[in-house]
């Protein structure tokens, strides 16, 4: 029996005096997408920027199939920055803000990684960039600028610029929180064809409905532990924990 593709143990992580986790764990299998819901301040953002060391807790382990790093035991200095960037590689990051380079098109925008940062050939990053602008609905702006598109092709193109590194992990931070919410839908539907293609996902969000109809496990997250989780019928459809089902019905029947 393989491990999952995803394992995290004990994360705990402090800002000051705030803890924001508070012992961590949970584990994702290959091909799935793993869904965080929960208040704001609950810690979920703080798990998800863990994975790919953004953040760095003071305990807990992240592995990525056969990367895993202890941060209570990394070392200082240029090993422990090494480990941190082995597990970086893992995973692809989809901001809340696009954070697309202004001055670049499209398609310069998505073969930036695969170039630079991982030494592909203008030639293969630019074949694998122009499927997968094709895969997000932009086949037709390779060659516009960031400020040419609406917030939701901007979206759309970081979607396709975190696929171009071949991530076995991608993670989304709140992707549709910057959206006018007429532009929402079309992000949300790009990935839930990644989540049907096999793209194991991790996902932050405030889309709750989005959450159920996607999701294999949700995890609902409050005051840094995990709550409660399980598969999106049984945690947002029918919840056991008395949080949740709290949570969920100031957010859905906010009336």
């Amino acid at each position: 029996m393989t491990e999952p593709r995803i394992r995290v143990h004990g994360l705990e992580k402090s800002f000051g005096d705030n803890q924001v986790l508070r012992g961590v764990d949970f584990t994702a299998e290959q091909g799935t997408a793993t869904v965080l819901i929960g208040p704001s301040g609950s810690g979920k953002t703080t798990v998800l920027r863990s994975l790919n060391a953004l953040e760095t807790p003071e305990r807990g382990v992240v592995g990525i199939d056969d990367v895993e790093v202890d941060f209570a035991a990394l070392p200082a200095g240029k090993a422990g920055r090494a480990q941190k960037d082995r597990l970086r590689a893992q995973s692809g990051m989809v901001f809340q803000a696009h954070n697309l380079f202004p001055h670049r098109t499209v398609l310069e925008n998505v073969i930036e990684g695969p170039v630079v940062a991982q030494q592909r050939t203008r030639e293969e990053a630019v074949a694998d960039a122009r499927v997968l602008l094709d895969q997000v609905g932009l086949a037709d702006k390779a060659d516009a600028y960031p400020s040419q598109l609406s917030g939701g092709q901007q979206q759309r193109v970081g979607i396709a610029r975190a696929l171009a590194l071949k991530p076995r992990v991608v993670l989304f931070d709140e992707p549709t929180s910057a959206l006018d919410p007429e532009l929402v839908g079309e992000v949300l539907t790009v990935i839930k064809d990644l989540a049907s293609q096999g793209w194991t996902l991790v996902v932050v969000t405030h889309e709750i409905r989005f959450a159920e109809h996607v999701a294999d496990q949700v995890l609902f997250l409050d005051g840094g532990l995990i709550v409660e989780h399980g598969p999106s019928a049984q945690v947002i459809g029918d919840p056991r924990e008395e949080r949740t089902r709290r949570f969920l019905k100031r957010i859905l029947d906010p009336g």
